[in-house]
């Protein structure tokens, strides 16, 4: 098998067999189909991946295509923030079309449905019928209108079409088995009355189809080749596929294509919830502003936060198609956006908890503008000037009036360097009435040629802009906030999610546009916010440097955490440590922590063992160990990313003969 081969996910395997198998590659066609009852959150993302990104793959068309069936919840607000979302993502779709252009289709099909035996009308009470539906244990039972004559369930439709009957009255249903054990097939519910004004058709219909009856049936009538949905469709495959098989014989000449429904897991995201109803609820009680409230999962909340298209894909492709459910931690999230930014984001200067630092030695009404970098990992980014003075902010927590030897920021008598401008030392303190410092006073010297171990950012006094910063955490402080059964979501709400502070920036951000973003040296990731205007900056906080949480975590809290999730830090703590010494070790001993390591490995998840795949060249020992538990991760059902494609090309091509034939293995 290539190597282009064994980097296919399953899906792609699964084309690529019916591609050999005789399908023509013009065939192929795939489809997003969103329901606009809500924004898209990152959860979407994934499907979108999936099924745009096998589009671009096999350069096929993918529709979007709006689930509009229930309008009720459904509004035009939510397809316009449907198709801003995924352009922004930056794909393209075929054809935009909604479930309701195929409303009169449906309909048709329902009709001749009825007259085969294969539907009727049901006038049994909700209640009722879910007593007559049986359990997943105990078969059902018939319905006591399930052999009504053709000719009364006929007419019974067309009232029900006519809005001669309330909701509830009667409803349309598949007739098909009651005794089957997939409970989706006892007689599954095909149409309901529904009053309602609907949001592209109006008051044209008061019936409307059911999910698994349109979604089958629109993905025949446009011919997709691959339906591509979550697991928790599994089930409904039985019943997607008998629809599809009654309508084929009515319409084959029209629609030749049959098409495939396969299921993919889904994406679920530590501290996050993926329910849009509960996060409707969060932006109905205030918790939230809204649907792009920073603080969302929501893709529109990620943008206004500051995410990139670029790193949310870079996550998608990441996070890979796996067959089975897990939980990926944010944290990987958060590491893609670091890792985008950190090559695009230009460096600035904001003090947001600022301290006044008196240079008691530089001239009064000096002063001088340096140059500063603006992108160390861009060559193009170029430079800018920023001003000083005698007067600038520091931040309060890189003063101390006194501190240890491992406390290289400023401190009385101590030094310390000021970026891309000079040395200072402290001299004194001024404090309020209250004890409190208000300032530091401190000579600067113009050799910085001298040696200190600490460098702080800083702003001009007299330059400063000032600014309004929103600091944004997590919105949940427990990593699965809807799993407890005895405990509602909204309890495990972040009080800390939102800190408004007033800042101070340097004066070459006063022109900064809305939704441009910049790295403030030394504390995090910001863009400008939709709330910024000409006489006031806003910024939000995209991300910090580093992952704070991973240190913040109580450690009661780990000590209630699972034993296999100790395990399996504890393993990829363990294979690091083996790794390193791995190359200097004599043969035997080799094999001994080879077999060792690949024992370990099994209790290694792959968001584990991503980050080793950074690990320096010169370090083949820890390449080693994490390519060997990368061999156990893909034989046991791991598919292969483009992260993972890059660390193996990577290793066949490096200097250690030990490194590239364990790659090569793979």
């Amino acid at each position: 098998m290539s190597e282009e081969a064994k980097s296919l996910h399953f899906i792609e395997h699964i084309i690529e067999e019916d591609l050999q198998n005789g399908m023509p590659k013009s065939n192929l066609r795939f489809r997003f189909p969103p329901e606009p009852n809500g924004y898209l959150h990152i959860g979407h993302t994934k499907a979108i991946g999936i099924s745009f990104g096998l589009g671009e793959r096999y350069n096929a068309p993918v529709n979007l295509r709006f689930d509009d069936t229930n309008p009720a919840k459904e509004e035009q607000e939510y397809v316009d923030a449907i198709k801003r979302d995924i352009s922004w993502l930056g794909y393209q779709w075929a054809n935009e079309v909604y479930s309701s252009d195929y409303f009169q289709q449906l309909y048709d099909w329902a009709v001749q449905l009825i007259k085969e035996g294969k539907a009727y009308v049901d006038s049994q009470s909700s209640e009722a019928m879910a007593e007559q539906k049986g359990t997943p244990t105990k078969v059902g039972t018939n319905s006591p209108f399930r052999d009504r004559s053709v000719a009364e369930n006929l007419e019974l439709f067309q009232r029900m079409k006519d809005g001669e009957f309330k909701a509830g009255e009667h409803i349309l249903r598949a007739k098909i088995d009651m005794e089957d054990p997939n409970m989706l097939m006892r007689d599954p519910i095909m149409y309901r009355i529904m009053h309602a004004h609907h949001h592209r058709t109006g008051n044209q219909w008061c019936i409307y189809p059911m999910y698994d009856w349109t979604h089958g049936e629109s993905d025949y009538i446009e011919q997709v080749s691959h339906s591509l949905c979550s697991l928790e469709f599994k089930p409904h495959r039985k019943l997607y596929d008998w629809f599809k098989e009654q309508v084929y014989p009515l319409s084959a000449e029209q629609y030749p294509l049959l098409p495939k429904q396969r299921e993919f897991a889904r994406l679920n995201l530590s501290y996050t919830i993926m329910s849009k109803r509960k996060l409707l609820k969060l932006v109905e009680e205030g918790v939230v502003s809204g649907w792009d409230d920073p603080r969302m999962p929501t893709i529109s909340g990620l943008r206004r936060r500051g995410y990139t298209p670029n790193s949310i894909r870079k996550f998608i492709e990441k996070v890979g198609v796996a067959k089975r459910e897990n939980v990926i931690d944010v944290s990987l999230l958060e590491f893609c956006i670091r890792e985008d930014l950190n090559k695009t984001a230009p460096r600035v200067m904001a003090v947001l908890n600022p301290l006044k630092v008196v240079i008691t030695n530089y001239p009064e009404d000096k002063e001088e503008w340096f140059e500063a970098e603006n992108n160390p990992e861009d060559a193009t980014a170029g430079s800018r000037k920023v001003p000083f003075s005698k007067e600038i902010y520091i931040e309060k927590e890189d003063f101390k009036e006194e501190a240890s030897n491992k406390f290289f920021r400023l401190k009385l008598g101590g030094e310390v360097r000021l970026k891309n401008a000079y040395i200072i030392q402290a001299e004194n303190v001024v404090k309020d009435e209250n004890g409190n410092i208000t300032e530091v006073h401190c000579t600067y010297t113009e050799d910085t040629t001298k040696k200190v171990k600490g460098t702080l950012h800083w702003v001009s006094v007299k330059h400063a802009v000032q600014a309004e910063v929103r600091e944004y955490d997590r919105l949940f402080i427990d990593e699965a906030p809807d799993s407890h059964e005895d405990k509602d979501f909204m309890e495990f709400i972040n009080p800390n999610s939102l800190n408004i502070i007033q800042a101070f920036v340097e004066p070459s951000l006063a022109q900064a546009k809305i939704g441009e973003q910049f790295q403030f040296q030394r504390l995090g990731y910001f863009n400008v916010d939709n709330d910024a205007t000409a006489n006031k900056l806003v910024f939000n906080k995209t991300v910090g440097l580093r992952d704070s949480w991973a240190k913040a975590k109580p450690k009661e809290n780990n000590k209630q955490q699972k034993p296999q999730q100790q395990n399996q830090r504890k393993a990829i703590s363990v294979i690091q440590q083996l790794g390193k010494k791995y190359t200097n070790l004599p043969e035997e001993k080799q094999l001994k922590v080879r077999a060792e390591i690949l024992e370990l490995a099994k209790n290694v998840t792959y968001e584990e063992l991503e980050p080793l795949f950074a690990t320096a060249v010169k370090k083949a020992g820890t390449r080693i160990a994490a390519m060997l538990t990368l061999r156990v991760l893909l034989e046991n059902g791991l598919e292969k990313n483009q992260a993972i494609i890059d660390f193996i090309s990577k290793a066949l091509e490096d200097k250690n003969e030990l490194l590239v034939a364990e790659a090569s293995k793979l």
